[in-house]
């Protein structure tokens, strides 16, 4: 019988809820320890989830010896640094998307990972939709190839609140964390790097300090070519849509929906064991532990795309 892998997750907020919920249905790995700031409602999850140990610090948690694998979902000002923490304690570690809010923290982060031999992966969870494995699987064929995609990032967002509504201790990001899913997303189906990039943004909000509007151009070096218009103002449909325009066929992507371009729904239920893509990432996560391979999404393969928003970074300023 394969041991099973024994995971510390850190943040137990709306999005480590999300990861508890996927690992719950992958065999032969155990939750083991849950970190988050709150100890009194770390504890209520810890108990739902019948996770035995509870800390409000990561370091306890690193320092249990039967802890095999981290999974990051704290504020994104901390990735990088506990991406580093996890490293050096001779742990592996998936960080929920972005790698870091800086170039040269996401090129530590990679340089450290090579040096350690660890699985060290970033949750670029659009990789893993079955809606865009889809169309991926279309391009890996050489039945679709992208030539525009149309992306819109839309939130309501005026306050500093998280996915579930709850005041949030941390100020979200339009361009190191919700760009960072649709630029690696255009890399990766189009096949090709991107040699261009522009943006620009709207007004800064007076109290949370960051642009609530932007609109990035993307180019790859094969010629296909994005917009991304992304907003914390939209009063209306809330997430990402995206519309993948190619030379033979046209599909419109809707949270885990495809459609085709005359909004006809397609089946993408049997494109992988589940539909959920934060499931599925987790999954590859754990098997390429088991393998002692790469992960796709690893940290070195989504490192380009860390470049391409701090180039964007420096024009805007």
């Amino acid at each position: 019988m394969t041991k099973p892998i024994k995971v510390a997750l850190a943040g137990a907020g709306a999005f480590g809820v999300k990861h508890l919920d996927g690992i719950k249905h992958i065999a032969g790995v155990e939750v083991v320890s849950l970190v988050s700031r709150d100890i009194d409602k770390t504890r209520a999850i810890a108990d739902k989830y019948r996770i035995g140990h509870v800390t409000t610090d990561l370091a306890d948690s690193l320092a249990l010896k039967e802890v095999d694998a981290v999974i990051l979902c704290t504020p994104t000002q901390m990735h990088a640094a506990q991406s580093i923490q996890c490293l050096k304690a001779g742990k592996h570690v998936q960080v929920e998307i972005p790698l870091a809010d800086s170039l040269k923290d996401a090129q530590d982060v990679v340089a450290l990972q090579k040096s350690s031999g660890l699985v060290a992966m970033c949750g670029h969870t659009r990789r893993f939709n079955p809606s865009h494995q889809y169309v991926h699987r279309k391009v890996k064929a050489g039945e679709f190839n992208l030539q525009q995609m149309d992306v819109q990032t839309y939130f309501f967002r005026r306050t500093n609140m998280n996915a579930l509504g709850e005041a949030r201790s941390w100020t979200d990001h339009l361009l190191w964390h919700h760009a960072a899913h649709t630029v690696d997303l255009f890399a990766y189906q189009a096949g090709s790097p991107i040699v261009k990039a522009n943006a620009i943004q709207g007004p800064i909000h007076p109290t949370l300090g960051i642009a609530m509007d932007m609109s990035i151009q993307l180019k790859a070096a094969n010629g296909a070519i994005c917009t991304l218009s992304l907003s914390f103002n939209n009063d209306g449909p809330l997430g990402t849509f995206f519309r993948y325009i190619g030379d033979s066929a046209t599909y419109i992507a809707r949270y885990d929906d495809l459609f085709t371009g005359k909004d006809e729904k397609i089946d993408v239920s049997k494109v992988d064991v589940s539909m959920n893509g934060i499931e599925l990432q987790d999954r590859e996560f754990f098997a390429a532990i088991r393998e002692g391979r790469q992960p796709n999404s690893s940290v070195e393969q989504v490192l380009p795309c860390y470049q391409v928003l701090h180039d964007l970074e420096q024009q805007l300023k």
